[in-house]
């Protein structure tokens, strides 16, 4: 029987109208974007951290510390990039992703085939065993009065 591993990863941004807004490797139309050492990608970023998790790895803060001058600005697609090798190095595939973010702008619906189409191609897995969901914070706290996005991911990996 093969073994089966979950793993979470959660992540959060402050909101800056000077930064860009990119989720998922997909730049998206918004008054503000992800503050970040990196792009901001709160979805890749909470990703890499559920496989990461699932494999008894570090985290992304670990294995691309913002004290490092190379991860400035850094297309976080990259960060999923080596990720997903640390995941084939242990024997792993996924069998499936769940995800959910969380902010009032923008809207997520009108992107998520695209977002989905890209961790799909990144991770070289079926679209169909990625989900994306949006949502807001109904306007409570820093996420609601627009001030931080935040996402959360489960992932489901196969060893063997």
């Amino acid at each position: 029987m093969k073994e089966m591993r979950i793993g979470v990863g959660y992540d959060i941004h402050k909101l800056d109208s000077g930064c860009k807004m990119v989720l998922g490797g997909i730049n998206l139309a918004s008054s503000k974007g992800s503050l970040g050492h990196s792009d901001g990608d709160v979805l890749i970023h909470a990703i890499c951290d559920a496989i990461l998790g699932a494999l008894g790895e570090c985290d992304i803060g670990i294995m691309f510390p913002d004290t490092n001058s190379k991860y400035k600005n850094a297309d976080s697609v990259e960060f999923l990039y080596e990720v997903k090798n640390v995941m084939r190095r242990n024997g792993c595939r996924i069998i499936n992703l769940d995800s959910v973010v969380i902010c009032e702008e923008p809207k997520i619906a009108p992107y998520r085939e695209k977002i989905i189409n890209k961790l799909s191609d990144v991770l070289e897995v079926s679209s169909d065993r990625i989900n994306v969901k949006g949502k807001t914070s109904e306007k409570l706290g820093d996420i609601g009065a627009g001030n931080a996005i935040e996402s959360q991911v489960v992932v489901l990996l196969e060893k063997g």
